[in-house]
């Protein structure tokens, strides 16, 4: 690696505080927009008339934002390069009648949301965080950060096998967090979160609440080279692409309209209206286009014109299990950020996508890597493709490399976060 991209431990320490104070969705997009005022991009409502104003604009919508940037002299057909990316991780969510039990302890019960590695939310000190739905119509940010619930693994004595026949867990009975002692009582959790949160339990008439690990991320190994946390899948992506934008509004002559795109609900298949297979992004490119004056056939100028870097969480080789990777293809940590490529188009990445990002990394001054599946091994899937079919438009699948994605607790090189934000900035600024 050169010089000029050594281990950027200030990168890297703003993107722990990231995660630590985004353990939901909601928060991510709370923490994404309050980068983006300071850096005087302003917030705009969906049920506003836009105008066609110069300058950096947002809008949220639940677990989603969407941020753009219309430098000087943009016309209508100004094509956008957008960085896309999500703001959810496989957890663990509260289900509607949250109160249950069972042989005098009190339990919460929760839903698993996406692709959970379940064993590893066993024996964590886990808080409890989200939002709230009030009887006015407004939310409120929900955030106990501290031990409060526990999924207790069964002890070894009552279950002998389990170091040689694996552990076996039923995701409806042993995936109950515990919360206390005695007997459970309809609306306890809820008076207790409306308490934590200021409000009378009375105003709270709806809930999108999770569990998360209350650890904090930490630097790890002899020399601190990796970094350990939560949610790195995918607010590593998210926080690395509000940097870049941020950086690239800074640069002159942009002849782009540079954009973040930062999803929910892509772990369980983007259906929905703030994931990338709803109409958010498209109604907001369109909006952007007709405010400044265009047409549809600006609109179509436009958008045949753009490009988007799907950046998303991948896999570095497992040391313990590299039969499972692809042999000639082995990312490794800190060995900059992957081009993720699959002819079946789990991957959107094709030949021109991929000079698309060898130049980005190349005036970055970073190194990049190449991912493919083992062919004996099914291929995971993220938003690039949803991406290029849903709205015509030509999109490259990226990430950093990591270990033990979808755990409650992941692990990447401490340099890919800030070698990702350095060739996502050099990609914004076309």
């Amino acid at each position: 690696m050169s010089s000029a991209h050594r281990f950027d431990r200030g990168h890297t320490d703003d993107l722990m505080s990231f995660l630590a104070a985004s353990p939901s969705p909601y928060h991510a997009v709370a923490n994404t927009a309050e980068r983006l005022e300071k850096a005087g991009f302003r917030q705009v409502a969906e049920t506003d008339a836009w105008d066609g104003t110069t300058g950096g604009k947002y809008v949220t919508r639940g677990g989603a934002i969407i941020a753009w940037y219309v430098p000087e002299g943009s016309t209508p057909a100004t094509p956008f390069r957008i960085v896309g990316a999500h703001t959810d991780s496989p957890n663990l969510r509260v289900k509607p009648l949250p109160d249950t039990g069972a042989a005098g302890w009190r339990q919460v019960a929760v839903e698993l949301y996406g692709g959970t590695l379940l064993n590893t939310w066993l024996d964590r000190d886990l808080g409890l965080s989200g939002r709230v739905s009030l009887r006015d119509g407004g939310h409120r940010l929900v955030n106990v950060d501290r031990p409060l619930l526990r999924v207790p693994q069964l002890a070894i004595h009552l279950d002998r096998g389990v170091n040689q026949d694996g552990l076996k867990l039923d995701k409806q009975r042993h995936m109950t967090p515990i919360w206390g002692l005695g007997e459970p009582r309809e609306g306890d959790l809820i008076r207790f979160v409306a308490q934590e949160a200021g409000l009378a339990a009375e105003d709270v008439t709806g809930w999108d609440l999770m569990v998360h690990s209350v650890e904090p991320p930490a630097y790890l190994g002899r020399d601190q080279e990796l970094l350990a946390g939560p949610r790195m899948d995918n607010l590593l992506s998210v926080h690395a692409g509000t940097a870049a934008l941020i950086a690239a509004v800074g640069s002159e002559g942009l002849p782009c309209i540079p954009v973040l795109a930062a999803f929910d609900h892509e772990e369980n298949g983007s259906q929905s209206d703030t994931g990338a297979e709803g109409p958010l992004l498209g109604n907001v490119l369109e909006r952007s286009v007709f405010a400044r004056g265009g047409t549809y056939e600006d609109k179509a100028r436009a958008f045949a014109g753009t490009i988007c870097l799907s950046s998303d969480t991948g896999h570095a080789v497992h040391p313990n299990y590299s039969e499972r990777h692809e042999p000639g293809h082995h990312p490794v940590p800190n060995g900059g950020p992957i081009l993720k490529v699959n002819v079946n188009q789990r991957y959107a990445t094709d030949g021109s996508g991929r000079a698309v990002f060898a130049a980005a990394c190349e005036r970055a001054g970073v190194p990049w890597q190449h991912f493919v599946s083992n062919n004996s091994m099914p291929c995971g899937t993220t938003i690039g493709p949803i991406t290029a079919a849903r709205h015509g438009i030509a999109t490259v699948d990226i990430g950093v490399a990591c270990l033990s994605m979808h755990s409650a607790r992941e692990l990447c090189g401490a340099d890919d976060p800030f070698l990702l934000a350095a060739a996502l900035t050099a990609f914004l600024e076309g």
